[in-house]
């Protein structure tokens, strides 16, 4: 029997802007949730079964084949945030990107970080943790003024630059509310004082364009699960090659070392401890991969590069306009931006009358609306498979969830 690898022409799916025939498991009515945690679709199911038969077909003869699909899935993670392969490293999520990044770090005694209110915790707990270990000063600044097109944000941030700041940590979207964040204003405020720009891009990209070159943006950490539509365990992080350099590799494994693999394929002599760290974003893969998890992501990648981030941004906000507009009409509150430049792809809505989140979300998981209720905000949020007339659905549910909850 014949066993082999061909990860990227074993087969081709179209995915449709719209079309969830490439979701044929997805049991809810409406799936609102890829802020959350993204279904797998069938090309990505198939990508991580070929893996395994592969593996359990050859063991470790499998290993070359697939080693070389992750060195083409950075290629693709790269076209994705405008960035070249040798720049992205594969992580196992957001946090673990931050996490490297705040640990390899120049830092100074007294050096200050700059973070948001508001943030996910991912792109908190890491600065924190860094300035407990290396005497920083982490300041907070409020999300408010950037929502609302006054510039007061934009404002605020510079006049904290101006008091020192090494590093700014910011989302390019915000979780709750899909704001997204001009990346571009604050890369330049940044470049302007003296301070370098990392970025939570778990709530952008796939969905909404990021340029990690227009923006300035310095280092960029990112899941797989949200918006790529990959699994959990999975993810990358972007290191501006410049600043390579500085960072000192406090994460490094035995993977880590320039040609660190020799001693296991050339024979005898070859075993040494003295081979330099990878001057490349990919010195923080320091042990083996989640290799099924990759194979699925570039699966998930694949289609997504299919439709372009531009096409689907446009599709989840044509989604969102309407739905907006319904539940403003009745009573509800809704903490989009005005400004449609200033969208993810996320909808962070109140209910009137001060009826309870968490009841209102079981009613609507009970009628087949699987959405999110991060710290007490409904949140909808739609993908390329979801047809536009989807909303219609979204609306009558939570209309009947609101009535369940009001009748008690």
């Amino acid at each position: 029997m014949r066993h082999t690898a061909e990860p990227d022409k074993d087969r081709t799916f179209a995915a449709k802007l719209g079309d969830r025939g490439l979701f044929p498991h997805l049991a809810p009515l409406v799936y609102v949730n890829h802020a959350g945690i993204s279904p797998p679709s069938r090309p990505v199911r198939l990508a991580m079964i070929a893996l395994l038969d592969d593996y359990a077909a050859r063991g470790a003869a499998a290993f070359p084949a697939w080693f070389a699909q992750r060195a083409r899935l950075r290629e693709k993670l790269g076209r994705l945030v405008g960035a070249a392969a040798e720049d992205i490293a594969l992580v196992q999520s957001t946090t673990r990107g931050l996490s490297d990044i705040a640990l390899c770090y120049p830092w100074r005694p007294r050096d200050r970080v700059i973070l948001f209110e508001g943030e996910f915790p991912a792109n908190v707990t890491p600065w924190q943790r860094a300035a407990a270990l290396f005497d920083l000063e982490i300041v907070f600044l409020p999300l408010g003024g950037f929502a609302d097109g006054s510039g007061a944000g934009l404002a605020r941030l510079e006049e904290e630059l101006w008091r020192g700041a090494r590093l700014v940590a910011v989302s390019a979207v915000q979780f709750q509310t899909g704001l997204r964040m001009p990346l571009a204003a604050i890369g330049a405020l940044c470049r302007a004082h003296g301070a370098e720009l990392c970025v939570d891009g778990v709530q952008a990209v796939g969905a909404t364009p990021v340029d990690v070159e227009a923006a300035g943006i310095d280092y960029l950490a990112c899941g797989g699960h949200k918006w790529l539509m990959g699994l959990e365990g999975t993810g990358f992080l972007y290191i501006r090659r410049e600043r390579l350099p500085a960072l000192r590799p406090a994460v490094a494994g035995w993977l880590s070392h320039e040609d660190g693999v020799s001693f296991l394929l050339q024979g005898p002599g070859h075993l040494r401890y003295d081979r330099p760290i990878r001057q490349r974003a990919d010195f923080v893969e320091g042990g083996n991969l989640n290799a099924a998890g990759y194979a699925g992501l570039d699966a998930a990648v694949d289609l997504i590069l299919q439709i372009g981030v531009e096409r689907i941004h446009e599709h989840a906000n044509r989604f969102l306009d309407p739905l907006e507009e319904a539940l403003r009409e009745r009573g509800w509150e809704s903490l989009r931006a005005e400004d449609p430049a200033l969208r993810g792809c996320a909808l962070g809505v109140r209910p009137p009358g001060g009826a309870s989140v968490v009841e209102l979300h079981r009613e609507l998981t009970h009628l087949g609306i699987a959405c999110a209720i991060p710290d007490g905000v409904l949140r909808f949020s739609p993908h390329w498979p979801n047809a536009l007339d989807e909303w219609e659905q979204v609306l009558l549910s939570t209309d009947e969830a609101l009535g369940r909850v009001r009748k008690g």
